[in-house]
């Protein structure tokens, strides 16, 4: 694959500190909004009470990239790694809430480029198969064996292709909103299928695409977040921020998504999302589900909003069609955010399947 160096540097190391800053805020900022937000008829999860990572750490995985992790819960225990969404999502702490501390040793790491991995925001020496082997890497250093992997929308897609390439180091996968980085579900995303449930927020997205009769706005976005303008990329990358929160969540209004990004700057969210969609994941088209039975063995939970929009339970039932070992759960009137009843309930409950 052709290597390709794009000029996403910000503009200062004082400004990234801020964006670092403001990025912690929002960990503990949208939870509590999504709280607030649980639909009627739904008691509210007990989470596992919240936690301090017992260590945390970088990992040198490259001469360019060092990735962050945290360790929680109980080190003699059955090690579970999380793989955050996005891409660039990064780790929030309440992560560590859907395992009881107890009963699992808790892994989590940013990814290349997100969350506080260093550099910030990079996409150099990013991809796909980059982004498996740091998973790798860490599983070794941290001297792990056999891994539970859990995972929700891109954390999904990763999850699936470390599983395929090592499947003799995975034990089982709790998987949410399911994504397998196929064309169609690119296509699916930008292109106009949202726009059937969310017309207002897909018209305002529309908005930012300068030639929206070539179907590649990944590709777009992309270049005006890349802008060496800051305003230009600012702007860009708060549009695309919007456009995604607004349908992660089923019941949110739009002052509630405002004021989110009132104290998260999702600049390197943005990035790395349309970096990755664009170059199409990385992946060959319906790789990981056509290369399934490496994984037939392997346990697995499948979980899926049924009105997720994002990521539609369509592809969450193929993937459990194709493994004879996994179970299949669409949760009703649930949309795509874990972060949301009644979901939230439904990880929960599915982690306790892997005491």
């Amino acid at each position: 694959m052709q290597k390709q160096t794009y000029p996403c540097q910000l503009e200062s190391a004082g400004f990234k500190e801020e964006f670092m800053k403001r990025r912690l805020i929002v960990y503990c900022l949208i939870p509590t909004i999504l709280v607030l937000l649980v639909p009627l008829g739904y008691a509210s999860t007990k989470l596992w009470p919240g936690l301090k990572p017992y260590k945390t750490d970088y990992l040198k995985v490259s001469e360019l990239h060092k990735i962050f992790y945290q360790l929680g819960g109980n080190p003699e225990a059955k090690p579970v790694m999380v793989i955050h969404g996005g891409p660039g999502g990064g780790c929030s702490p309440d992560m560590f809430r859907f395992f009881d501390p107890k009963k699992f040793h808790i892994i989590l790491h940013d990814q290349r480029g997100a969350g506080q991995s260093k550099p910030y925001a990079e996409i150099k020496e990013n991809t796909t198969q980059y982004l498996v082997e740091d998973i790798e890497k860490l599983r070794q250093h941290l001297d792990l064996g056999k891994v539970i992997l859990f995972g929700g929308s891109w954390g999904s897609t990763l999850a699936l292709a470390y599983a395929e390439t090592y499947p003799q180091n995975v034990s089982g996968m709790i998987l949410r909103g399911i994504f397998t980085g196929s064309k169609q579900e690119i296509d699916h995303f930008y292109h106009g299928a949202t726009a059937r449930y969310f017309p207002e927020n897909y018209e305002r997205l529309l908005q930012y695409i300068d030639n929206p009769e070539q179907k590649n706005y990944a590709a777009q976005l992309l270049k005006k977040i890349q802008s060496s303008d800051l305003e230009v990329r600012q702007k860009y990358a708060l549009a695309w921020g919007k456009y995604e929160i607004k349908m992660a969540v089923l019941h949110i209004p739009d002052r509630a998504v405002d004021d989110i990004f009132k104290e998260w700057n999702p600049y390197d969210f943005a990035l790395l999302e349309n970096y990755y969609m664009a170059n199409n994941c990385f992946l060959e088209d319906g790789q990981l589900l056509n290369n399934t039975e490496r994984i037939e063995d392997i346990p697995a939970v499948i979980v899926n909003g049924r009105y997720d929009v994002i990521c539609p339970p369509i592809t969450a039932y193929k993937l459990h069609k194709k493994l004879p070992k996994s179970e299949l759960i669409i949760v009703e009137r649930a949309g795509h955010s874990a972060s949301a009843e009644p979901l939230r309930s439904v990880l929960v409950n599915a982690v306790k399947k892997f005491e």
